[in-house]
């Protein structure tokens, strides 16, 4: 310590010894130093109030957002449940030749099938599932599963050109991610 900063310690010191014994003399200083206190102390409760209250208001935002989406994406599980009877249903669907479309019994029995592909379509969109788009989009890796390369001049390297399973949103989150065949550079 330098010379300079002990006579000030020590100045400050005696300044304290001072004021204590004429805080003791005088009871207006012993009050004006007692009011000082509790002011320090109300002016800290009112920091901790206004920090517990700040506090409070972000823990309620947080439950309010956690709340919110747990709401928003709770069917998250029963539509990918679903997702795999829509497969098979649009699977059979492709699978039917010309001659089973033309006989009177089966066709009837097709149209059924293809009535509830479409109430299941419907069901989605009223719930906020739609389907990924891909054939002729580039590869999105957030979206997109690329199964396989194929060569080919008809398209840009990068884009789909197959479709091997359609993918599927619920509003702004992946279902599932649709799987593609992307085109490259022929060899």
């Amino acid at each position: 310590m330098t010379e300079a900063t002990k006579d000030e310690e020590q100045l400050h010191d005696e300044a304290e010894e001072l004021r204590k014994e004429t805080a003791d003399e005088a009871p207006e200083v012993a009050e004006h130093d007692h009011v000082a206190e509790l002011e320090k102390q109300l002016e800290e409760a009112r920091s901790n109030a206004l920090y517990a209250a700040a506090e409070t208001q972000n823990v309620r935002r947080r439950l309010e957002q956690e709340l919110q989406q747990a709401t928003s994406y709770a069917a998250a599980g029963f539509a990918r449940d679903m997702l795999a009877i829509k497969d098979h249903l649009d699977r059979a669907l492709a699978a039917v030749g010309e001659d089973l479309r033309a006989d009177k019994t089966a066709s009837q029995f097709l149209a059924g099938i293809e009535a509830t592909s479409r109430e299941l379509d419907a069901v989605f969109a009223r719930n906020g599932i739609s389907r990924v788009k891909s054939v002729g989009e580039a590869l999105d890796p957030h979206r997109h599963q690329a199964m396989l390369e194929i060569p080919t001049e008809e398209a840009e390297p990068g884009t789909i050109v197959e479709e091997m399973q359609p993918g599927y949103t619920m509003k702004d989150r992946l279902l599932r991610p649709a799987l593609v065949a992307v085109a490259k550079k022929p060899d």
